[in-house]
């Protein structure tokens, strides 16, 4: 957001302002995502609040877990 006549949204407001605790780096984020994906794939009610909370406050790496996500419903959708 480098643009100063850019109007705020709730949501960017909200992501702001959220609670990253536990935190959790972009690296490590990163480092730790296609396990993270793959297992929520595997079992819905799979916790990491780590995981959860950092993908929650960064758009970046929720796009990428989304991604991935896709990859993998396409992928099994192939092998049916």
């Amino acid at each position: 957001m480098t643009d100063p006549n850019l109007a705020l949204t709730a949501e960017m407001i909200a992501g702001l302002l959220a609670d990253t605790s536990p935190y959790l780096s972009c690296d490590d984020c990163f480092a730790r995502i296609d396990e993270y994906v793959e297992r929520c794939g595997a079992d819905p009610r799979y916790e990491d609040p780590a995981m959860r909370t950092h993908l929650a406050g960064c758009g970046a790496c929720a796009e990428e877990a989304q991604a991935l996500r896709e990859l993998i419903d396409q992928q099994s959708q192939q092998e049916k």
